[in-house]
C-alpha cells in the first residue's frame, strides 16, 4: 500500500484455468466480474473481508475517495454482500480519528475480526502525536461489523522509534487467533519489516517481545492463515502505486508456530538478506497489474476466495491522466496445491477470459552464444570500454548509471532474437555479499524495445536485501512510468535467469514471463509484463546501478531454446 521506487513458484506441471467458470463454490457466483467493487467503488484498496454472524460478507478499504471526480475522502469505507459478487456500500467507519493521531493522518489497510462478544477493526494511523512519520496500529470496536465503531483511547502498537532514527513504518495490520485461544497481531512494511507481537486477551494492545518474520525493504502487507498445521504468512513485495507499471505481488512463507520462521517451497526463509517467497498471485498478462495487499475470506461451503486490489493497466488512476492510483477490489478463488496457495489454480487475476500464464519449458537450442568474443550479431548502445570477454565469460563492472527516468546512461549489449515464442537464458555470477548497501546495483537480461520502452530482469541489491526484479518502464500521458515485480531469491555466488517470450494472438502484444533458478535446475516463474504490438524488441544484457564500490559481474553465455 506504501508508494516506494523498489526494484522486484513454480506452478504445478500441468496448469489449467480454474476459475469463475468452474461450479461455484458460494451461490451467485457464476462468472468473472471483476473488479467486484465496480458497483460501488471506483477505487477500494488494501480490501479485508469478513463473514457477519448473519451470514452476509462485508468488506473495508483503505481511505480514499471512493469515485472518480469525488473530493471526500471516506475514512475506511464498508460495504456489503450476499454472495461476494454483488456489493453495497453502506457507509464509513470513522468520523473522526483516533485521540491521538495528528489531524493529517489518514487510515490505510484495515483488517476486522470477531473477538469474544464484539468486532475488533485495526487500522494503520499514518500519523500520530508522537512525531512526523510516527505511524501506529489503532483498534477500535463496536457491536457490529458494521459499527458503530469506537476507538480505544491507545493503539495497539504504538509508534516504534527507528534504531538509526525516524520511526519503524508501523503499517497493515492483520491479527490472528490459534487453536490455543492465544492472539497475535502482525504489522509492518517496508522500513523495519514484518513484526508480531502477542495481543492481550481483549486483543486491544500488544503485549511482550515482538518477532521480526518477514525482512524489511521487501515485504509489507501480512496476512496469516492456519492450515493442515502450517501457519501461512501472506506478504505483499514491489511498488503498490506505480500507475501502470505497478509490479505488486504476493508471495508466501509456512511455519508450524505463528512466530516463524517462515519459510517458502524451497526451504527458503522470508526474514534473511536473500528472502525466499513462493508466488501467490503477479500480473499475467492481462488487464490487471499490481495484484496486491490480499485478504483471505472462506465460505458457506467451506472455499476460499482471495480478496486482493489491482489496477487496471488501461485506467490506472483516479482522475486522469494522473492522480490516486485506482485500485479497485478483485476475489479470485484460492486453490491449495500440494500444500501452497495459488489464486486461480496459477491462472492468477481473473478477467472474464481467463488463461494461465504459459509455463515455460524449453525446447530445442536455437542459438547459443558461449563468450568466445563478441561477434557481428551484437549491437552496443552507449558502448563501454570496460567489457571484456575472455575464458568464455563476458565480464562487465557494474556501470554507476541507469536507464529508469530521462537519464539513460547506462551501456545495453543487445542483439536480435529468433522468431516466435522462445526462452532467453543466461548464468550470471553477481558478488554482492550479504546485507551491504549497494543500491541498485544490478545485472542481468533486457528486452529493449528504446531507453524508455523495456522490460528488465536482473539480480539486484536493494538497501540491505538481494532480490530478482523484473521491471518495467514505458511512456504514459506525457510522462516516463517505472514499476517492478518480484520474483524470487537470488544465488549467494550465482544466479540463472531466463526471460520466456510469446505473441499474444489476439492483440499482438509481445508477453514476456521472467524465471529465476538458484541452481539451473528448478525454477521460479514470475509475473508477466508486456511491450507494445508492432514494435521489435531484441535482447541482452545490463550491469549497471547505483552505490560504489561497484563489482564485477561474469556472464557464462545467453541461449536461445526453442518454446
Amino acid at each position: 500500500m506504501t508508494m516506494l521506487r523498489r526494484s522486484a513458484a513454480v506452478f504445478a506441471a500441468a496448469i489449467t484455468t480454474i476459475g469463475w467458470s468452474m461450479a461455484p463454490a458460494t451461490a451467485g457466483i457464476t462468472a468473472s466480474r471483476n473488479p467486484v467493487s465496480a458497483g460501488f467503488a471506483d477505487t477500494f484498496a488494501d480490501p479485508v473481508i469478513v463473514r457477519g454472524d448473519d451470514g452476509l460478507y462485508y468488506a473495508y478499504g483503505t481511505s480514499d475517495p471512493l469515485r472518480e471526480g469525488e473530493k471526500v475522502t471516506h475514512r475506511i469505507p464498508m460495504a456489503r454482500s450476499s454472495d461476494l459478487q454483488r456489493w453495497t456500500y453502506v457507509g464509513d467507519a470513522f468520523k473522526t480519528l483516533p485521540p491521538y493521531a495528528s489531524t493529517s493522518a489518514s487510515l490505510w489497510a484495515p483488517d476486522v475480526r470477531r473477538i469474544g462478544s464484539r468486532w475488533v477493526l485495526y487500522a494503520t494511523v499514518t500519523e500520530t502525536s508522537a512525531g512526523a512519520g510516527a505511524s501506529a496500529i489503532g483498534v477500535a470496536t463496536a457491536p457490529t461489523p458494521t459499527g458503530p465503531w469506537t476507538w480505544a483511547p491507545e493503539p495497539a502498537v504504538p509508534p516504534r522509534a527507528a534504531p538509526g532514527g525516524g520511526w519503524w513504518w508501523t503499517f497493515d495490520p492483520a491479527q490472528l487467533t490459534t487453536p490455543d485461544g492465544r492472539k497475535y497481531l502482525y504489522y509492518g512494511s517496508y522500513f523495519g519489516g514484518i513484526w508480531v507481537s502477542e495481543l492481550t486477551a481483549d486483543g486491544l494492545r500488544v503485549t511482550g517481545p515482538a518477532t521480526r518474520v518477514a525482512i524489511d525493504n521487501k515485504f509489507e502487507g501480512a496476512y496469516v492463515v492456519r492450515r493442515e498445521g502450517f501457519y501461512y504468512l501472506f506478504a505483499s513485495s514491489a511498488n503498490c502505486c506505480a500507475g501502470p507499471t505497478t509490479g505488486y505481488s504476493v508471495s508466501v512463507g509456512r511455519s508450524r508456530s505463528p512466530l516463524g520462521p517462515f519459510t517458502d517451497r524451497d526451504g527458503l526463509r522470508l526474514d534473511v538478506s536473500r528472502a525466499g517467497g513462493t508466488p501467490v498471485i503477479a500480473p499475467n498478462g492481462n488487464r490487471w497489474v499490481g495484484t496486491g495487499h490480499n485478504g483471505l475470506v472462506t465460505d458457506r461451503r467451506g472455499q476460499d476466495w482471495f480478496v486482493y486490489h489491482a489496477i487496471d493497466r488501461d485506467d490506472p488512476f483516479l482522475d486522469e491522466p494522473y492522480g490516486i492510483n485506482e485500485r479497485p477490489m478483485l476475489i479470485d478463488r484460492l486453490d491449495w496445491l500440494n500444500g501452497w496457495p495459488t489464486v486461480n489454480g496459477g491462472a492468477w487475476a481473473s478477467d472474464g477470459h481467463d488463461r494461465p500464464p504459459p509455463t515455460p519449458v524449453p525446447g530445442r537450442l536455437l542459438v547459443s552464444d558461449e563468450f568466445a568474443d563478441l561477434g557481428p550479431t551484437w549491437e552496443f548502445v552507449r558502448p563501454d570500454p570496460a567489457v571484456t570477454v575472455s575464458g568464455g565469460a563476458l565480464r562487465w563492472p557494474v556501470q554507476g548509471a541507469d536507464l529508469t527516468g530521462s537519464g539513460n546512461d547506462a551501456g545495453v549489449l543487445l542483439r536480435k532474437p529468433p522468431e516466435g515464442s522462445w526462452i532467453a537464458e543466461t548464468r550470471v555470477a553477481l558478488p554482492l555479499g550479504e546485507d551491504t548497501v549497494r543500491n541498485y546495483q544490478q545485472a542481468g537480461l533486457i528486452a529493449y524495445a528504446d531507453d524508455d520502452l523495456f522490460a528488465r530482469l536482473s539480480a539486484v541489491a536493494i538497501w540491505n536485501t538481494r532480490q530478482v526484479e523484473f521491471g518495467k518502464e514505458m511512456p504514459y500521458a506525457g510522462k516516463l512510468s517505472y514499476g517492478g515485480t518480484i520474483v524470487g531469491a537470488p544465488g549467494e555466488t550465482v544466479t540463472w535467469l531466463r526471460l520466456a517470450h510469446h505473441v499474444d494472438p489476439v492483440n499482438g502484444e509481445h508477453e514476456y514471463r521472467p524465471g529465476v533458478s538458484r541452481d539451473g535446475k528448478h525454477w521460479t516463474w514470475g509475473g508477466v509484463w508486456t511491450l507494445p504490438a508492432g514494435t521489435s524488441p531484441r535482447i541482452g544484457l545490463i550491469a549497471h546501478g547505483g552505490a560504489s564500490p561497484a563489482v564485477t559481474a561474469s556472464f557464462d553465455y545467453l541461449r536461445f531454446y526453442k518454446w
